[in-house]
């Protein structure tokens, strides 16, 4: 119990030499041979002196404690070992047809089964989760370049180009999302056709091979899906450019980009973290939705989401074929989800206990 009424903490009568002067002063009937001074192990245990942590530090180990988020980070981590490495250790490719081993159903050979066209559809699942991972990952580094330097910037002018450039932002989110993905799949699916046919350059195989909707999804997250980022980033602005050290900087003459750059997007790190890790899932499900009507990645080229499509016609007599990639995809969006709540919660100072 602490001792502060009389001047003295419990800490310091345990350690200190007896002093009958000192008691006598302040009233306290005590008997001195009761006080022994206290051995280095009682000072280590009664004393808790608290491990010095940096943001980053407190952050990850705030992460780790977080159970529920680390094994989705475990399943994750297999999934994108099943969709990278898986190819190497199988036969044959996603468009690889195995004749007179059609419509098997899941066995050793074939975990999976195969398809009315002989083709193995565990390696179409390998495939399948890599196309969504990387239309995943590339649609949300979109989504944070173009947001974060756009909201910086209107949130750190302010004023009137402030208010134009969230006019603007106001006119995008008017926009309907999926139609522009169907209309830019139809507009430049025929010029990129023209185009690959009269180049033979790698580039342009690997743009045939993405086909018209992939390429199309990545130019509507740029169109479109930056602006949640945008807001969300003007808003972190708009309250640190109110700090004294940003005034500081003015008064010593810094320049915006360097205030910006140096000083306002350091302390917004945590929030595009954040967003970045929750826009993955949004671009997974949205390329395997359109992949799923038919307007996403191309054949022989495949997604889950088209997967799912292909096994629409034989539902009641294949329904592994439709139930596989369908919790394969649901497991993803689940775990990064999983994952941004867990990075949330960990790099908020606020939700700190």
């Amino acid at each position: 119990r602490r001792m502060s009424f009389l001047g003295i903490e419990k800490e310091n009568i345990l350690s200190m030499q007896p002093n009958p002067k000192y008691f006598k002063e302040v009233g306290l009937s005590i008997d001195l041979k009761d006080l022994q001074p206290a051995t280095e192990e009682e000072k280590e245990g009664f004393i808790q002196r608290p491990e010095s942590m940096g943001y980053w530090a407190d952050a990850m180990r705030r992460f780790k404690e977080n159970k529920v988020a680390m094994i989705s980070l475990c399943f994750l981590f297999i999934v994108v070992l099943f969709a990278f490495i898986g190819p190497f250790f199988v036969q044959g490719d996603y468009s690889t047809q195995f004749r007179g081993m059609e419509n098997l159903s899941p066995s050793i050979r074939f975990p999976f089964g195969t398809d009315k066209l002989g083709r193995d559809l565990m390696v179409r699942a390998m495939y399948g989760t890599r196309v969504s991972i990387i239309v995943g990952v590339f649609a949300s580094l979109i989504v944070l370049v173009i947001g974060t330097v756009y909201g910086s910037i209107s949130g750190y002018l302010g004023g009137n180009v402030d208010n134009v450039m969230m006019r603007f932002l106001d006119l995008i989110y008017s926009v309907p999302d999926v139609l522009v993905v169907i209309l830019l799949g139809i507009v430049i699916k025929t010029p990129l056709k023209d185009w690959v046919n009269s180049s033979q350059s790698e580039f342009a195989r690997n743009l045939q091979i993405l086909g018209p909707g992939l390429i199309s999804i990545f130019i509507a997250f740029g169109l479109l899906y930056w602006v949640g980022m945008a807001r969300i980033i003007r808003g972190q602005v708009l309250t640190l450019k109110q700090n004294e050290y940003i005034t500081a900087v003015v008064a010593l003459g810094g320049s915006k980009k360097r205030i910006i750059r140096k000083h306002l997007y350091p302390n917004c790190i945590g929030q595009i973290i954040v967003m970045t890790a929750m826009q993955i899932p949004s671009a997974i499900f949205l390329e395997s939705f359109l992949s799923f009507l038919g307007i996403g990645v191309e054949a022989p080229m495949t997604s889950l989401g088209a997967m799912a499509s292909d096994a629409l016609g034989g539902i009641y007599s294949y329904p592994y074929r439709l139930i596989i990639p369908s919790i394969l995809l649901s497991l993803i969006i689940l775990s990064l989800n999983l994952i941004g709540d867990g990075l949330r919660d960990a790099l908020d100072p606020r939700l700190k206990k």
